[in-house]
């Protein structure tokens, strides 16, 4: 059993170092989120929403999955310097086209998603994309040679520079304009721009994060071995199609909203997909989780795949992330009173969709975690296939629900795609990869803590340190609960 806790525990620590570069960097984001929620109007934080959405499709269409094909044939060859400059040049050439469109057709983009008036926008967006596609690969190298506190370092100091950037346009320089309108600090400094300052940090912090990865530029061999080039290719693009679907799940509904909700006022429909927006925003934690534990995972499970214990491990790895995942949702939901005042309070009418967007986003760590079996097997397009249902789960969800129930329905519909999916994956995964996940355990945490959760909803505490300390309570109750069922296996992990 030994061969199984020590792989277990070099996930464990190298999660932990890569959240220093993915939690504590969307923690410091996430603080801008009440800053922007208040500096910002309802129908400009949409903005926000919308054109961000937009980067995540675009970041995943410009990646095209090199960087799993990079860690996939990288582990196959001694020579890792051609599988690293291939999957490089390849993606340097696609953005260079993909710049050259965006500034091209700027304006008619603009045009067509209704930003007509700020046609500067999108040549942000395209900025952003552009850097952070280059900068992909050199980051796969940093994880591949487990590399995690420099990777964690340079995370670390984008989202610095970014969050000093935003409070300087957005917050000090307004100030300054009011006492000083002729201060010298204000040479960069146009009122008018307001919403934008929030892209140009993002091009400036992204610049900035290219010059930190110049080591690893600067090792790049510029050169396309067409034969590697081709086997990359044929291997990622079914896991480019099933991210990028993955990536349309994740941002269809704030990117169809204000065309599907009822009101007939644009402003007004602006302003629901900011609240929305914002709410969505609560659940960060989660996605923070499973971010991080992705940067870690990816690597290690096709490094682990060469050990004979590999199944038993994926299983163990499969009920530690479920239960740090109730965790979270437990430690947002039973904290929520305290947790909402992140965001201001005219966006509080969101509020209810919090608990099904924590809950769809478990879902969706649980489908990483199973998603091992059609990449390890190299049946990749078994899972485009699920990532397919999963989006057209997601569009009719969104088309039949939002109309008539509002935000609420886009909500639910994050949460029937995602769990579709993992259930989906489930029993795929057991005809082509079985691993014996330990379910009936994995069912009993997962009912504790939607019990204690709902047990919690049903009574109502005034008293605010009362509410605290119960709700603590609760939570260090399954906890203790977890690390008592879990003994022997928390005792290996100390050996």
């Amino acid at each position: 059993m030994s061969g199984v806790t020590n792989p277990i525990k070099r996930l464990a620590g190298e999660t932990a170092i890569y959240g220093m570069g993915t939690i504590v960097p969307r923690l410091l984001n996430y603080l801008l989120t009440p800053f922007f929620t208040r500096v910002l109007v309802r129908a400009d934080y949409s903005v926000l929403t919308e054109m961000y959405s937009w980067v995540a499709i675009l970041l995943v269409i410009l990646t095209y999955g090199m960087e799993t094909a990079f860690f996939r044939f990288s582990s196959q060859t001694k020579d890792k310097k051609t599988v690293y400059g291939t999957a490089f040049t390849s993606i340097l050439v696609t953005t260079i086209l993909f710049l050259i469109l965006i500034f091209s057709l700027s304006k008619d983009i603009a045009s067509m998603i209704d930003y007509a008036s700020n046609p500067e926008y999108i040549l942000y967006v395209g900025l952003i994309v552009a850097m952070d596609a280059i900068a992909a690969i050199p980051f796969a190298y940093l994880r591949e040679n487990r590399k995690a506190m420099r990777f964690s370092a340079i995370k670390l100091i984008n989202v610095i520079v970014n969050i000093a950037l935003n409070l300087y346009f957005l917050w000090l320089a307004p100030k300054i304009a009011q006492s000083n309108p002729d201060a010298v600090w204000l040479v960069f400094y146009r009122p008018e721009i307001n919403v934008g300052y929030i892209f140009i940090a993002n091009v400036i912090s992204s610049a900035v994060t290219l010059l930190l990865l110049l080591p690893e530029l600067l090792k790049t061999r510029l050169k396309l071995e067409i034969e590697v080039w081709k086997k990359m290719v044929r291997f990622a693009y079914p896991l480019a199609f099933i991210i990028l679907l993955g990536m349309v799940n994740e941002v269809a509904d704030k990117l169809l909203m204000k065309h599907l909700l009822t009101d007939e006022s644009l402003e007004v429909r602006k302003t629901l997909l900011g609240e929305y927006g914002a709410n969505f925003k609560l659940a960060v934690l989660m996605s923070i989780f499973i971010q991080m534990f992705r940067f870690a995972a990816e690597p290690f499970f096709f490094a682990q795949a060469r050990e004979k214990n590999a199944r038993p491990v994926y299983a163990e790895v499969m009920k530690y992330f479920i239960i740090f995942g109730w965790l979270i949702f437990l430690g947002v939901m039973l904290f929520i009173d305290i947790l909402k005042y992140f965001i201001d309070s005219s966006y509080h009418d969101g509020l209810a969709i919090v608990p099904i967007i924590l809950i769809a986003k478990l879902f969706q760590g649980v489908f990483y975690n199973l998603s091992i079996w059609y990449k390890l097997t190299d049946l990749t397009r078994m899972g485009a296939w699920i990532a397919l249902a999963g989006t057209a789960i997601t569009l009719l969800a969104n088309f039949i629900l939002v109309p008539r129930i509002g935000y609420q329905g886009a909500a639910i519909g994050q949460l029937l795609c995602y769990g579709s999916m993992a259930v989906l994956s489930f029993f795929l995964g057991r005809k082509y990869f079985k691993v014996g996940y330990p379910l009936k355990r994995i069912g009993l945490y997962s009912a504790f803590a939607l019990a204690i959760y709902w047990g919690s909803s049903l009574v109502t505490i005034n008293n605010n340190i009362l509410s605290f300390v119960v709700n603590g309570l609760l939570l260090l109750m399954f906890f203790i609960v977890a690390v008592v069922a879990e003994k022997k296996n928390f005792h290996k992990f100390s050996s």
